[in-house]
């Protein structure tokens, strides 16, 4: 059994739904990153989506990118990202990690070299916004034969036949986007995000997380009513940035804002929680 579906298992049986916070890897500075990881575990993450910083982004708005941007000026690469997964890994084995970013740096690597320096790292799965299922099958194979996750995005847009495909080649867990745009845009409509997870749900049993678009407590309360999972990520890389001029600070801030999101999820009556 992997850690993320272990960690979905445990989550389950308890009535609880994932926390996923999303940081990119060496914002503000690479020596926070570690740090940050731990302080956000402390605060009640339950995974951690750990982003390779790249300098084109698609999927990301400006938090994020400017989030990459800053990253980038430390020379930040996919072999430093790994890195900082094995220096987590050696104080926490439990939390999964999984890498989220754009294909060029996997590329560059080699599908087959990226699977088995991501697994030798503890990473558990990776999501790669700009490839598409039906040109992902080396990739995939690549990454099972590692025992890592292939996990992918479905949008509003996102047709039977998507929808579909995507199933049948995911794992670990599917990453629902709430919102039709980038990252950290527009206002959620609860009620169709609702509707849209169902459906999900009828086809598959991988657990369903969603994100984009949820700042708050409140939003990831409202969220986890209905979903496996809540990924909350510009939210969090604004307060980063709010504290890149003392870095120091960053953990502390980062843990006290993982905790109101945990409280607040902790909060949904475990009647209204069905399994994924």
């Amino acid at each position: 059994m992997s850690r993320l579906e272990l960690r979905f298992s445990q989550l389950m049986k308890q009535g609880r739904r994932a926390l996923i916070p999303y940081i990119t890897a060496g914002d503000p500075e690479p020596r926070i990153t570690v740090p940050l990881m731990h302080a956000l575990v402390e605060g009640g993450a339950d995974i951690l989506e750990l982003g390779v910083p790249f300098s084109d982004p698609m999927a990301d708005g400006p938090v994020i990118q400017q989030a990459s941007e800053r990253a980038l000026r430390h020379h930040v690469t996919l072999h430093q990202v790994l890195d900082m997964v094995s220096e987590f890994r050696r104080n926490n084995s439990d939390t999964p990690v999984v890498l989220m970013g754009y294909l060029n740096p996997i590329e560059a690597m080699g599908y087959e070299a990226f699977a088995k320096a991501a697994a030798a790292a503890g990473v558990d799965g990776a999501l790669t916004v700009d490839l598409p299922p039906e040109e992902a099958d080396e990739f995939v194979t690549a990454l099972r034969s590692r025992q890592l996750d292939p996990i992918f995005l479905l949008a509003p847009t996102s047709d039977a036949e998507r929808i579909r495909r995507i199933l049948a080649v995911a794992s670990g867990f599917i990453y629902y986007v709430s919102l039709r745009g980038v990252t950290g845009a527009g206002h959620l409509d609860l009620g169709e995000v609702q509707r849209k997870v169902a459906a999900i749900r009828k086809q598959t049993r991988l657990p369903v997380g969603v994100g984009f678009g949820i700042g708050s407590p409140q939003a990831a309360a409202d969220v986890a009513e209905f979903a496996d999972a809540v990924v909350v990520g510009s939210a969090l890389v604004r307060r980063i940035a709010d504290l890149a001029a003392v870095p120091e600070n960053i953990p502390a801030e980062a843990r006290s804002f993982m905790a109101a999101l945990r409280a607040a999820m902790d909060v949904v009556p475990v009647a209204k929680v069905s399994g994924g």
